[in-house]
């Protein structure tokens, strides 16, 4: 909405309800109809870049994760020529883009959401269901419900940034400008959470920005999806540019060139660490300092105390832990219980995790789908039959890995007495949770290992019903956590809620779906204006007595 005469409110944020797909409900019908049609179309998808779809004709396949038979779609997968091209498509949708009122833009994102919620809601899941093995539950919780309240919640936040303005005493008007940055921001983004797919290159998009945007290569499905999305929400061709292909070659391409103004990442700490170095490496080449926002890995807590509830104990690792096969940089990873509380629990725990369902995603009865390709399933293969192996692990429940029709991993509890194992410090990212039995004595010294046994600090969670042991745990975990929880599992961030993000490896916690996020997408001008300049040099005090 623009308007000459008006200074327009956006409407206010609420998040999306989540929707239930319980037996009966019309949106489980609709889903199901849309999974099995989205299952045969096999669409030709490709890199857009300023409105044009770029048939490389170099094809690969994208194929389901829990069925790796089926082809979902063939891309048209591009590298450096079509990354130049996107580059240069954001530079010359800039200048327009960069002067386009907020309200003006606001309304496009505005209207993806409310597109998000109706009509796109069953694609978006559907796309998210089959290309990245999500259940309909985790799928609704991120590809519709997380993506709308970012579009929603980020809208409000930047509508309240540009109304923060400094005083102005008599005789003068002081402003702050939030103006877009120069050059292109390049969005970077990962399988395991379309939302994050969407609201990296938006958020930067909303700020006046435009984007070079490169998903990961195993959620394609879903990124093409919100491309076509985008443009029917009315984003002008060339704002956001969507480039698929070789990951490393786009990089460099994007990276090397001098109008970079931006890196929105979310990946592992080793690509954002690559990424960091190359800027470094360049940084005399650039037109301004970029901007790093970077959201890596996490190596995940949960220190149960000797008063803990045990029931709700068992349901935190088991949803915190297994959710999404683990594949949630949040995700639950080490587990530290008192001796006590595990006598309680042990039982509940382990036969909990035997029993959870894995299978087809189209299939609602199940938990748990497949990880997400052939290099994920053989690396957590490898690590599980490591353990076997290993005098000072011991696999308590799951173990079996099986690809002959998915990449499936069962979920894994395993058990150390070693707080320094390479099991309780490194990231797996899948679904393995290794846990320690401490004594009950030893709380307080439990706390200081797990704040420094791992060089990650994204999320982590204590559950206690002793007030003072969840005030020390505050203390001694203050640094240890971007996302922490108290009698809560470590996963499941809501927008306008907790803003997410971490620390130390963990990234530089600038908080997707806040303001402290959006403020990286601006660069700040200060403007004054006095009404009835002086008209002389001289002061009072230079005046004879």
């Amino acid at each position: 909405m623009l308007l000459d005469n008006a200074a327009p409110k956006t409407p206010p944020p609420q998040n999306e309800p989540i929707l239930s797909y319980a037996p009966g409900t019309p949106e489980r019908a609709l889903l199901k109809q849309t999974l099995a049609r989205m299952s045969g179309e096999m669409p030709e998808v490709s890199s857009v870049v300023a409105g044009e779809r770029l048939r490389t004709g170099t094809l690969e396949e994208v194929r389901s994760p829990h069925a790796h038979a089926r082809v979902l779609a063939r891309l048209h997968a591009g590298g450096a020529a079509e990354t130049t091209r996107a580059i240069a498509a954001a530079r010359e949708a800039w200048p327009a883009w960069s002067r386009t009122p907020f309200h003006a833009r606001a309304a496009v994102f505005l209207r993806a959401a409310e597109l998000l919620a109706t009509k796109w809601r069953p694609i978006m899941n559907a796309a998210t269901m089959l290309g990245q093995s999500k259940t309909c539950h985790q799928a609704e919780i991120d590809s519709a419900c997380e993506l709308i309240d970012f579009l929603r919640f980020n809208v409000h936040y930047a509508e309240r940034l540009y109304a923060d303005q400094p005083l102005s005493p008599p005789g003068m008007w002081n402003a702050v400008e939030l103006r877009p940055l120069e050059g292109f921001v390049f969005a970077v983004t990962p399988f395991n959470f379309t939302a994050i797919g969407g609201n990296l290159p938006t958020s930067a998009a909303l700020m006046g920005n435009t984007v070079v945007w490169k998903p990961a290569h195993t959620a394609i499905l879903s990124s093409w999806c919100w491309m076509l999305l985008l443009e029917e929400a009315g984003l002008p061709p060339g704002v956001i540019n969507l480039v698929c292909g070789h990951a490393p070659t786009i990089g460099r391409t994007a990276l090397a060139h001098p109008d970079l103004a931006g890196v929105h990442f979310t990946g592992s700490t080793g690509v954002f660490q690559w990424m960091w170095k190359t800027v470094g490496e360049s940084i005399d080449k650039y037109r301004t300092y970029p901007r790093l926002v970077g959201e890596t890995g996490g190596k995940d807590f949960l220190v149960a105390h000797p008063s803990a509830d045990p029931e709700a104990l068992v349901a935190a690792v088991v949803r915190g832990g297994y959710e999404y096969q683990g594949q949630k940089c949040s995700a639950l990873s080490r587990l530290y219980v008192a001796e006590s509380m595990w006598k309680k629990m042990e039982a509940p725990l382990v036969d909990t995790v035997r029993s959870l369902k894995m299978g087809d995603v189209a299939d609602f009865s199940n938990f748990m789908g497949a990880v997400i390709d052939k290099a994920s399933y053989t690396n957590l293969k490898t690590t599980i039959d490591a353990a076997r192996g290993d005098a000072r692990l011991k696999i308590l429940a799951g173990g079996e890995c099986d690809d002959s029709v998915g990449w499936f991993v069962r979920p894994t509890l395993v058990r150390t007495d070693d707080p320094r194992h390479a099991y309780m410090q490194d990231e797996f990212f899948g679904p393995l949770v290794t846990m320690l039995v401490y004594p009950d004595k030893d709380y307080d010294d439990m706390l200081r290992i797990v704040d420094s046994t791992s060089p990650y600090a994204l999320t982590g969670a204590v559950f206690a019903n002793d007030r003072s042991a969840i005030e020390r745990a505050h203390r001694a975990l203050r640094h240890a956590a971007g996302n922490f929880y108290v009698n809560d599992k470590p996963t499941g961030a809501v927008v306008g809620q907790q803003p997410f993000g971490g620390a130390r490896a963990s990234g530089t916690n600038d908080k997707a779906g806040s303001a402290l996020n959006l403020l990286r997408w601006v660069s700040a001008r200060t403007i004054k204006e006095t009404f009835v300049p002086p008209t002389h040099y001289a002061y009072p005090f230079m005046k004879e007595a």
